[in-house]
């Protein structure tokens, strides 16, 4: 079966219904049932529960608490690079943006523009600039954190379809990454801008980030944009490993750099399996 024919019904199905249920479902305490159902999506998944700071799966009161469980100090050592992973996955894609042409899969790109919402005075920052994709599997730690210290200058929520993520997915779906629900969060670092979005999908219920909490819902049908002026008492700043945000439930990272001197890890390649933390390139 081809990868167009196989996500063909995920064109059909109601993924919006399916996923607002999810996440309805997700966030419900229901003691001993919360319990047996995180403890078959552990067996089911092979999640390491023996890294997470809270080990014990019945003390998790609902699912998403379970999802976004956090991580025992120490178990993610941040390494010597100018980036870094900011999350636990899979490379899905990386490399250069050709012109503003982003790479999805073979026969399929999309544009930096259509990437952060429209917007084109932003999209044209990383034209001829670098790309990476990161896909989180529904076993993996689902905090995303910094790729490197950032002041965030602005963040897009962008409506959009909701379809999965997943490698046959991005074969087979033209523009997967800009046409999902997507949280854009737009930074400025010493070593100049970056945008780090948040792509949605079936069943993810909702997107959060450490400045403003749950994004969505609600699911509306236009761009919504904060601007976060750079003023001493409300500037906000992240260093380089600091969580940012989170899905609940599995997704998609895309991260934009600007043209300029940027060399990815060497031992990178598309679809190896990364931790938060390691050194995903350097910009000298």
């Amino acid at each position: 079966m081809s990868d167009r024919s196989a996500v063909l019904p995920q064109y059909l199905f109601p993924k919006q219904a399916l996923t607002s249920f999810a996440g309805w479902v997700a966030s419900k305490e229901r003691g001993w049932v919360t319990t047996e159902i995180i403890r078959r999506f552990v067996a089911k998944y092979d999640v390491n529960m023996g890294e997470a700071l809270d080990s014990d799966i019945a003390s998790y009161k609902s699912f998403n608490d379970f999802f976004t469980r956090a991580l025992k100090p120490g178990a993610r050592p941040i390494a010597n690079a100018d980036l870094i992973s900011p999350v636990d996955g899979a490379i899905s894609q990386f490399g250069r943006i050709e012109r503003d042409q982003i790479f999805q899969a073979k026969g399929h790109s999309y544009s930096t523009t259509a990437l952060v919402g429209g917007d084109a005075a932003l999209g044209a920052q990383y034209q001829d600039g670098s790309f990476a994709t990161l896909y989180l599997s529904p076993r993996d730690y689902h905090r995303i954190h910094m790729p490197c210290d950032g002041r965030l200058v602005r963040m897009i929520y962008v409506p959009g379809d909701l379809f999965s993520v997943n490698p046959v997915t991005a074969r087979g779906v033209p523009g997967l990454f800009a046409r999902n629900e997507r949280v854009v969060c737009v930074f400025e670092s010493p070593r100049g801008p970056f945008v780090l979005v948040l792509v949605g999908a079936t069943i993810v219920g909702s997107m959060a980030t450490v400045w403003h909490g749950v994004v969505n819902p609600p699911r509306g049908r236009g761009v919504r944009t904060w601007d976060y002026p750079d003023e001493p008492t409300s500037a906000i700043h992240i260093r380089q490993g600091d969580e940012m945000g989170r899905f609940l439930l599995g997704s998609t990272v895309v991260m934009l750099f600007p043209k300029g001197p940027l060399s990815f890890n060497p031992e990178w390649a598309p679809g190896r399996s990364i931790r938060l933390g390691e050194a995903m390139a350097d910009q000298s």
